[in-house]
């Protein structure tokens, strides 16, 4: 027996118990840190070099340190650098203006606006900035005049001579413009296309327009790619302008180089361009920091901390909302919630509501050769709780997803209440609609829960479940209002300012439901709800799910939880290859299943 369990005792009921005296001795143990002799060595061989460095610097008379301070503060030097500084905040405003619409170019569906966008970039990466300066210096050459206004006709918005208009200013700050837009287009393009595809898909499934949703959603989420990429190539702006001396402009190094040509201090005069230039890379990496701080909310679990810039900000907000010129108090809105809380009532989920019918008429989709809906027809009574079932690759989730039109079909069509989604018929004939008219059929009648949750993760949960309403126009107050209700009504009311990402998978799959119901949507669809979720996760969403079979609106749930199926469905539809196999009562469906692929499909689940 070792010495540690003879101090052992034993408690009344059989439990170890510590000798108090041996507990105290415990109590003054010292504890000896670990010692990292590679580490001590580590950091006194970086004193030992920082010394050699500052004395090597500072104690070589050749340095010219009083000739330094003599011009570090010059006139003529703080005139070429408010030049610099001029050229690099000019040319990375107008670059970044022209570098956004050239990589939503780069991307977008038309192949001959993407070719042109992709040569325009091509091309300016491809010259060197100093021979770009020197062919729009001498455009005159080439045009004795520009002339800007309507082609082919002889309306003109300007006509003026070239070598009037081009200045040697005008031409650095083109050139350098056209050169930071075309590689800022690729780190743009490059930050779009980084943001999950499920992103744009939530966001379509929401109504939200196309130019709210490049603004709310792809873009923000996008700048945490964009802008360390973005501020390398403003950074090399920066440096980049001292081409300029080409065009004799007096930048900040075409200065220094006038004056040591004059005085021969040529190592001094370098020193002051060369620290200059740390002062504006060191700002901007400043600047870069407290952006990246911002764009970075939600990323993680834990908290970021607020950079003091983003700190006034929001003071600057409070200040607003407090005069009454901002978004409503939020001592103002718990008090709209508990009020309308407490019209509700006993009512359920939410107030009864008339759900949508909808009606699958012949819809077949194919995938390149594989057919995944093959002329499947269907009808979902209003209020009517659906759920379908199937192995995967049965077409189920595609089906779902033809119901809102995230899917083209190739043939057939589908209707909600006797109004076509996604087209308009004349005769025999079905003309797909416009993105913008798409979009506003959703919000007015289709919501969709995904697998994946799809929230978006630079907003909070409150932000997050109101966007879809601001964007249909609905006051913030109100908007907040009704949002703040539906949150307590899947039982996140503490949770309204949280991440997504500070959520459980069960928390986030309902802030999704809540965020679905903000427009009220006559049908509602769930593609495999709880899939993602631990097990003990899932009877939180499907709680909510089974409160809102009872408020009237249409539902249509793709999933794989057979006793859930059986509890709130009034019809359960089985898919199997693109086609229904199968469809009635659950008592009916489940327990006495007519066709031999359902029976092999519930024996397997069952």
């Amino acid at each position: 027996m070792s010495d540690t369990t003879h101090q052992l005792g034993r408690t009344a009921h059989g439990g170890p118990v510590i000798d108090g005296a041996a507990g105290q001795d415990y109590a003054h143990y010292r504890v000896v840190p670990a010692k990292h002799h590679a580490r001590t060595a580590g950091t006194v061989l970086a004193i030992l070099l920082i010394a050699i460095v500052l004395n090597s610097v500072l104690g070589n008379p050749r340095w010219g340190w009083g000739v330094f301070a003599q011009w570090f503060f010059a006139g003529p030097v703080l005139e070429g650098l408010l030049r610099t500084l001029v050229l690099t905040a000019l040319s990375a405003l107008f670059g970044f203006a022209l570098a956004t619409p050239l990589a939503l170019a780069r991307v977008s569906r038309s192949p001959l606006l993407a070719g042109c966008a992709w040569a325009f970039i091509w091309l300016f990466r491809s010259i060197p900035p100093i021979v770009l300066l020197l062919l729009l210096n001498n455009l005159g050459y080439l045009y004795d005049t520009i002339w800007i206004g309507v082609p082919f006709t002889h309306i003109a918005l300007l006509n003026q001579s070239t070598t009037e208009l081009i200045s040697p200013f005008f031409a650095a700050v083109l050139g350098l413009t056209l050169n930071h837009a075309a590689f800022a287009a690729e780190a743009i393009r490059g930050g779009i296309l980084s943001v999950d595809h499920g992103q744009r898909e939530a966001a379509a499934a929401l109504g939200l327009p196309g130019a709210r949703q490049v603004r709310r959603i792809v873009l923000p989420q996008a700048m945490r790619a964009i802008v360390p990429s973005a501020f390398n190539d403003v950074i090399g702006l920066a440096k980049g302008t001292s081409v300029v001396y080409i065009l004799a402009m007096p930048d900040l190094f075409y200065t220094v180089q006038i004056i040591y040509h004059r005085n021969l201090e040529v190592i001094p005069l370098l020193m002051v361009a060369t620290i200059w230039y740390l002062v504006i890379l060191t700002v901007l990496s400043a600047i870069q920091v407290h952006i990246e701080r911002y764009y970075a909310r939600g990323t993680t679990r834990a908290q970021v901390e607020r950079s003091p810039l983003a700190a006034l900000f929001g003071r600057w907000r409070s200040a607003r909302a407090a005069r009454g010129e901002g978004a409503v108090q939020p001592q103002r809105q718990d008090l709209v919630a508990a009020e309308t809380d407490a019209k509700a009532g006993t009512a359920g989920w939410a107030q009864r509501r008339v759900g949508g019918k909808v009606g699958i008429h012949n819809v077949s989709k194919s995938f390149g050769p594989l057919k995944v809906l093959d002329n499947v027809s269907l009808s979902f009574p209003s209020g009517s709780v659906t759920v379908i079932l199937g192995q995967s690759g049965s077409g189920k989730s595609t089906l779902l997803r033809t119901i809102n039109h995230l899917e083209r079909v190739d043939d057939g069509f589908i209707d909600i209440d006797g109004e076509l989604v996604g087209y308009r018929k004349e005769g025999r004939t079905l003309y797909e609609l416009k993105e913008k008219d798409v979009l506003q059929r959703r919000r007015a009648d289709v919501g969709m829960v995904f697998q994946s949750f799809n929230l978006f993760p630079h907003l909070t949960v409150l932000d997050n479940v109101i966007e879809a309403p601001l964007a249909a126009g609905v006051p913030r107050a109100q908007a907040e209002a009704e949002a703040r209700t539906l949150l307590a009504r899947v039982g996140l009311t503490g949770k309204a300012d949280a991440w997504p990402r500070q959520l459980s998978g069960g928390q986030q799959q309902r802030v999704a439901i809540a965020r679905a119901l903000a427009l009220k949507p006559k049908v509602l669809l769930f593609d495999e709800p709880t899939s993602a979720l631990d097990p003990e996760l899932v009877n939180e969403v499907l709680d909510v799910i089974r409160q809102l079979a009872r408020s009237g609106t249409t539902l249509i749930i793709v999933t794989h939880e057979i006793g859930f199926a059986r509890e709130v469905a009034d019809t359960i539809v089985f898919m199997d290859a693109g086609r229904i196999v199968e469809s009635g009562p659950p008592a009916s469906v489940l327990r006495d299943p007519t066709h031999p692929r359902t029976r092999d499909f519930l024996s397997k689940v069952l």
